[in-house]
């Protein structure tokens, strides 16, 4: 009977006893918490890199826009040259990294991501149809209608170039592990500039399908 008491006792004691609680408290917290702090780091560092990416890529294309450009970085072509400043800003804080540069231009900066201009649309339906004969700005120089008015490389004087990077980083903190996704992530980076007027801009010519 005395060591049934003894027993209650014991259990009524432990009951009250707080004792490593928080200890316990902090344990179940600690995991979700770790989650959470490695995906704000891991989305602050992207966002830093992605800042000095896009900052570069502007210095670097504000540099190509004059006649002759003068970079900070070796290369044989601009897209070379715009490569080797883009890694060499981002070697501290993302090594490894290795950008793609591609370079476009167009004649205006309302034809960037759109077709060639449609200038007499001979049925109205708002589409081209060679086979109407309907007339078109040639802004590439093909000689056919493209849904992409833009031409390789950086233009002459006055035409718009357009700058895009891309490029892999690994993430700061394995974050990807707990929250999914892939071990590096793509970033890219976009600007344009027009050139400077160095010398008269050439003008699209206007080119007609041939009526059926």
């Amino acid at each position: 009977m005395m060591a049934l008491c003894r027993v209650a006792r014991s259990t009524r004691r432990l009951g009250r006893d707080t004792r490593g609680v928080t200890v316990v408290e902090f344990a179940l917290l600690i995991g979700p918490l770790a989650v959470l702090l490695a995906g704000a780091f891991d989305l602050t560092y992207r966002s830093y890199v992605l800042s000095v990416l896009q900052g570069t890529l502007s210095d670097a294309a504000r540099r190509a826009s004059v006649e002759d450009p003068a970079f900070m970085a070796d290369g044989d072509t601009t897209e070379e040259r715009i490569k080797a400043q883009i890694r060499d800003r981002l070697s501290a804080i993302a090594p490894g990294a290795d950008p793609q540069v591609s370079i476009s231009n167009y004649y205006e900066f309302s034809g960037i991501g759109n077709a060639e201009k449609i200038m007499t649309d001979v049925n109205g339906n708002g589409r081209f149809d060679y086979d109407d004969g309907d007339c078109w700005q040639d802004a590439n120089g093909n000689g056919r209608f493209d849904l992409d008015a833009g031409r390789e490389g950086l233009g002459g004087a006055n035409d718009v170039a357009f700058y895009q990077v891309t490029m892999q980083i690994d993430r700061l903190l394995p974050s990807h592990l707990f929250l999914g996704g892939e071990p590096r992530e793509t970033l890219s980076a976009q600007t344009a500039f027009r050139n400077q007027p160095y010398s008269s801009q050439a003008v699209p010519a206007v080119l007609c399908g041939v009526a059926s």
